[in-house]
């Protein structure tokens, strides 16, 4: 079936799904948890083949974000029906108004309709995508890539059988099989079809959808994240925050990529950095972060010196860029230049500097004082979430179910006419 007749088979499946009550659509998500795990081994079969078509192809972070487990998997099933626990964003009432003509007009949140996306290596989010779509009242039709084609195909299978034994359309949630350029160029161009397109995944696809879609799209995930130690930072808490910002899950856009630390502690702080992020690394069998130093931070450590492009990359590798600067104001000046507006952090004690961070910082997300991993729609009570947006208009962050939603006015009257 090609691209396009799966999205207009999707389509006729809206009014069906948009018209179902809130307790359908749950017992729909219960469904598809219940299907994934007594598919579960179906499902590790076809993620077996994907990683071993994956090999010598892609990093050892990349085929972690590929590889399903049992546990995984069991997983994915619970954030569905941790899902069905949120409330219904469909059908509330966002704000009324009663006009001097008698006019009743009420504000209302309606599902977008049918939602597409194109995303990239990992396979869990066929599944978080497809239960926050149905719980949002829309039809999802969901194109993954190449390299986890099978272990998707047999998720989707699985979600699909969800759906139909509650008697909602199985098309509902639908998979585009064909991982070939031309799917997405079909997905970002089916104007009439497509309400909103989600990309989620590297620079290049995000910048493709961006620059080639002709449907609505939302800009997501690329993060160049920042952590800046301050002068007044807590040194036991910097060194926390940094290690686990950068090395609890490199491969994910919430991952620290660039340390700032203020000069004034840089003599302190680099070498700590170094001993926890590179040394005991290393001395435990783990994988040690390289850090590439800019000049003044190789005065202090060893390191590899930090190229023009270091500061602009997304490495999602054990990587760290390492930059020293002399105040809080070259540190919000850096940030503003070289982020990608996902998640950026400060450490410091000193409460003055912690507001001007936040207030000047034009990121989705600023910490002060914890991780970027932060960054999620499951840690930020939304359940799981379709991607992270970077942009303004619509939906900035994690993109949970209220993102999933637009709004139409109601209006009642008695038969006014102007």
């Amino acid at each position: 079936m090609t691209t396009i007749e799966i999205l207009k088979k999707a389509k006729q499946c809206k009014v069906a799904v948009a018209a179902a009550s809130s307790d359908q659509r749950n017992q729909a998500l219960l469904k598809m948890a219940e299907s994934l795990k007594l598919h579960c081994e179906e499902i590790i079969t076809a993620n077996a083949i994907d990683i071993e078509n994956a090999k010598d192809k892609i990093s050892p972070v990349m085929i972690d974000r590929l590889t399903l487990t049992e546990g995984r998997i069991f997983a994915m099933a619970d954030a569905i029906v941790d899902v069905t626990r949120l409330p219904d964003p469909v059908g509330n009432v966002i704000s009324t108004v009663d006009r001097p003509n008698g006019l009743e007009i009420t504000k209302v949140s309606v599902p977008l309709g049918l939602l597409a996306m194109i995303y990239e290596s990992r396979p869990n989010v066929t599944s978080d995508a497809a239960a926050l779509s149905l719980k949002a009242g829309n039809v999802c039709v969901l194109r993954g890539g190449k390299e986890a084609i099978n272990s998707n195909m047999a998720i989707a299978k699985a979600l699909r059988e969800g759906v139909k034994a509650t008697g909602l359309p199985e098309d509902a949630i639908s998979l585009v099989t064909d991982t070939s350029r031309q799917s997405a160029t079909d997905l970002m161009t089916a104007i009439g079809l497509v309400d909103m397109l989600i990309p989620r995944g590297g620079a290049g696809l995000i910048r493709s959808c961006v620059e080639n879609a002709k449907v609505p799209c939302i800009e997501t995930g690329t993060g160049i994240c920042h952590v800046y130690v301050d002068e007044f930072a807590d040194q036991e808490k910097s060194l926390n925050i940094i290690e686990n910002a950068k090395t609890s899950r490199p491969s994910v856009c919430n991952a620290a990529e660039v340390l700032l630390v203020h000069s004034a502690v840089a003599d302190k702080i680099l070498p700590q950095v170094k001993q926890r992020l590179v040394d005991e690394r290393a001395k435990k069998g783990l994988i040690p972060v390289e850090l590439r130093l800019d000049e003044r931070a190789l005065e202090i450590i060893d390191g590899t010196p930090a190229s023009d492009t270091d500061f602009d990359t997304e490495f999602l590798d054990y990587v760290l860029g390492v930059k020293v600067v002399d105040s809080i104001d070259e540190a919000i000046s850096h940030i503003s230049a070289h982020s990608t507006g996902h998640s950026e952090c400060i450490v410091t004690e000193n409460s003055d500097n912690a507001d001007r961070f936040t207030l000047l910082i034009d990121s989705a997300a600023v910490y002060v004082n914890a991780s970027t991993r932060f960054t999620d729609g499951g840690e930020f009570g939304l359940g799981c979430e379709m991607g992270i947006s970077t942009q303004k208009l619509h939906a900035r962050g994690p993109m949970g179910l209220k993102e999933l939603t637009s709004y139409k006015y109601i209006i009642r009257g008695n038969g006014q006419t102007r």
